[in-house]
């Protein structure tokens, strides 16, 4: 393998020059990962794992049509996103196509974190309030702007919870507390939100949106009860704020049966907004927050212009492109449930023998 410092130099260096807050994986004696080939990863020394980890290199390390993609772009051109360009109407074309009717308009972006800042932008500007309902033990990006609504960061350090945020109970039906005994949890964790805004409004507070990730990952694979999402909903649209979505995790087919995690809650379940990152790309920076054309023309009406010099570059879109192809060519979806409910089940074996394991949790390959 070709390196430019041994193991413990690139440590020393790391130490020396990268900001302490940094972390690296399994910290006591770090992995130097040199190369990478789909589901396997090798370090300097030619030892191979299976990577268990790595939440974007969604259809596989170094796919051979992802890297020819970007290649073949990389080549031809790359450049601001400003100029008009075939490949960012196209991947967006293809990508609205997942998405029920009303979701029709994109704003790309470089990362997950840009993509939920920029739909509580959205949010905001378009009934022009202020107020975030969150969930607790909620994760949504590191700029200053998710932290503040992210209680999984904001609650780990001297950050106190800001006035216009609002934590609602996590809807967990095992830990959390409304769980399976009782008669109607999802009612009862909605009801929760309901109180929130009723508190909120009652002190001339104005709720812009709730955001929640349609199944939360950093909670610990939260899957909401039937219904909550429905009820949350409701309430929110009647305060006239907007249900954001964020699928940066969860989203491109992880659960399997549907192509968002936000569809496996129901037909008659929409978000306004849903935000997308991570797997989008395969590692590529590439997210989206794709809404209606009602909150897009109320955000285009503030005279603001928005500009994301690389956001949906040729390069990136071409690299999307080529992810929505090997989703589809390779029946990865398919792949998520087989080997997912694989999973499961030996999982479950497990747990009818060790009283120690509560709860088997996720679905597809999440």
């Amino acid at each position: 393998m070709c390196e430019l410092y041994s193991k413990q130099d690139t440590l020393e260096l790391r130490r020396k020059h990268i900001g302490p807050s940094c972390k690296v994986f399994f910290a006591a004696d770090p992995i130097k990962i040199v190369r990478a080939q789909r589901q396997y990863m090798f370090d300097e020394r030619g030892e191979r794992y299976l990577d268990c980890i790595n939440n974007v290199a969604h259809v596989g390390h170094c796919h051979p049509e992802v890297v020819k993609a970007a290649v073949k772009q990389m080549e031809l051109l790359n450049t601001n996103s400003r100029f008009l360009h075939d490949n960012i109407v196209e991947y967006a074309r293809r990508l609205v196509a997942t998405l029920p009717e009303k979701l029709s308009v994109c704003y790309f972006t470089n990362s997950g974190s840009e993509a939920n800042d920029l739909a509580l932008r959205l949010a905001r500007q378009f009934r022009g309030h202020q107020d975030v309902i969150t969930l607790d033990h909620a994760y949504h990006g590191h700029l200053s702007s998710l932290i503040e609504i992210s209680p999984y960061k904001f609650r780990k350090g001297k950050d106190v919870k800001k006035a216009f945020v609002h934590v609602a109970p996590t809807p967990d039906t095992y830990r959390g507390k409304y769980r399976e005994d009782h008669a109607d949890p999802a009612s009862a964790y909605a009801d929760e939100v309901k109180e929130i805004i009723k508190e909120a409004h009652n002190n001339g507070r104005k709720i812009a949106a709730f955001i929640a990730e349609s199944m939360q990952s950093c909670g610990g694979q939260i899957i909401p009860p039937a219904g909550y999402f429905q009820k949350v909903a409701e309430y929110v649209h009647r305060a006239e704020g907007v249900f954001i979505a964020d699928e940066v995790q969860v989203g491109f087919g992880r659960v399997g049966k549907h192509f968002w995690s936000f569809q496996m809650h129901g037909e008659d379940f929409v978000p306004d907004i849903v935000t997308m990152g991570k797997p989008m790309g395969n590692g590529h920076p590439m997210a989206c927050v794709v809404t209606t054309k009602e909150i897009a023309e109320a955000f285009s009406s503030s005279g603001m212009e928005y500009f994301n010099t690389y956001g949906g570059n040729p390069v990136s879109s071409a690299v999307g492109l080529a992810v929505l192809n090997i989703i589809e060519n390779e029946d990865l979806q398919g792949n998520a449930i087989r080997v997912g409910d694989y999973l499961t089940e030996l999982l479950n074996k497990l747990k009818a023998k060790h009283t120690l394991i509560g709860e088997i949790r996720g679905i597809g390959l999440f």
